[in-house]
């Protein structure tokens, strides 16, 4: 039986188009992987911090990683951050930090996620928040950069920028100095 070239058309385009519907779901499934490797990135850190696990808190990161942190002073390539951090988690307790909530997005080539996080910590409600790059080599999610801020009230943020108006004077005077 010979089918005519409109009907083998019909076929293949038909086919195409069956084999391009089942791959959307896997796309789904790709997004909702990104979004787990990265939630499960996040808490194995925030963990390693809270047992002191040096060697896991920093494999975590990437080679050039940035960390800033709550102070205007605090900003820290990798190895900075962790000649700074190495006598806490030598204490044998670095910092616990809970996440309590999370949002995760990614870019269309799956292969960075961006987040930010309300964190229960030592010093109240902190907000973290980053940048997660797939590391072909290792297979694997990692933090390239973490900015940790403390969140203040807005109807608090006057009696903070006065317990802070020296601090800020002498910090900017200084660098205006350089």
């Amino acid at each position: 039986m010979s089918l005519s070239k409109t009907t083998q058309f019909a076929i293949v385009f038909l086919l195409a188009i069956s084999i391009w519907a089942c791959q959307s779901p896997a796309s789904e499934k790709q997004l909702i992987s990104v979004e787990n490797s990265v939630n499960i990135l996040l808490d194995q850190w925030h963990q390693a911090a809270s047992a002191a696990d040096f060697n896991s808190y920093f494999d975590l990161m990437t080679d050039e990683a940035v960390f800033i942190g709550t102070e205007a002073t605090e900003i820290w390539n990798k190895t900075e951050f962790m000649a700074y951090a190495k006598p806490h988690f030598d204490r044998g307790k670095a910092w616990t930090f809970v996440a309590f909530q999370r949002n995760i997005y990614r870019h269309t080539d799956q292969k960075i996620a961006w987040f930010d996080e309300l964190l229960q910590t030592q010093m109240g409600i902190c907000r973290g928040n980053g940048i997660a790059v797939y590391d072909a080599d290792t297979q694997s999610w990692k933090i390239a950069h973490y900015v940790l801020s403390v969140d203040i009230p807005n109807e608090k943020i006057q009696e903070t920028v006065q317990l802070k108006k020296e601090w800020d004077s002498l910090f900017i005077k200084n660098k205006h100095s350089l």
